[in-house]
């Protein structure tokens, strides 16, 4: 009777790190929503000085970017532990935020390139990227030895480490479509983190695309 799919009717994403929101630091959020009324209602309701939202008809794409951001985390964490600088993590990034584009537009081809340019999309890919879980936890994978498994342990608090996980959904799905070739950064971090590839293998991937 509320008009509300029984589905959730909304994903919300963006740049903004819990921490920095609680001591209200100016953060922005994207609210990935499909219906036309409840959209800004949302936005409205979320909306303050300091925590400004926007409402896009797009929740399959904000919802993607949530997860493939953590893939492209886990290849800048790699950067860092094997002590490269900003143009390479650049470099990462932009790859990243290119297969992002081009995975989502395969898994839902409503996807809208607009959506990429919210906070859901570059903006929270370039923090993730710099900071959370996934890029320390990877920078510990290269720098230490240890595995995946006991870094989370060790690092998170019982937290979970999403990146290495999302990135082996994403690589059956693609191997399964047969277009893995297609996506050299997901592959990547696969393979260096189910494989035994070693992080060097993501630089070998980056001077051959």
């Amino acid at each position: 009777s509320s008009g509300i799919n029984a589905e959730w009717p909304l994903r919300p994403g963006g740049a903004n790190i819990a921490n920095e929101v609680a001591k209200e630091e100016f953060s922005e959020a994207t609210i990935g929503c499909n219906d036309d009324v409840m959209g800004p209602v949302f936005q409205k309701l979320f909306t303050t000085d300091y925590f400004k939202t926007t409402a896009v008809k797009d929740k399959d794409t904000v919802e993607l970017c949530g997860a493939l951001k953590n893939i492209v985390a886990v290849a800048a964490g790699f950067v860092d532990g094997m002590g490269l600088g900003g143009n390479t993590k650049a470099a990462i990034i932009r790859l990243g935020m290119k297969e992002m584009v081009q995975f989502s537009k395969m898994f839902s081809p409503t996807s809208q390139q607009l959506t990429f340019f919210e906070s859901c999309g570059v903006a929270d890919l370039i923090t993730t990227c710099y900071g959370g879980r996934n890029r320390k936890v990877s920078e510990a994978f290269v720098k230490t030895g240890k595995t995946l498994d006991v870094l989370e342990a060790e690092m998170l608090g019982g937290q979970k480490l999403q990146g290495p996980m999302t990135a082996k959904e994403v690589y059956h799905v693609l191997k399964a479509k047969g277009v893995e070739g297609s996506y050299p950064l997901f592959r990547s971090v696969y393979e260096i983190c189910y494989e035994g590839m070693p992080p060097k293998h993501l630089l070998d991937t980056l001077s051959t695309i």
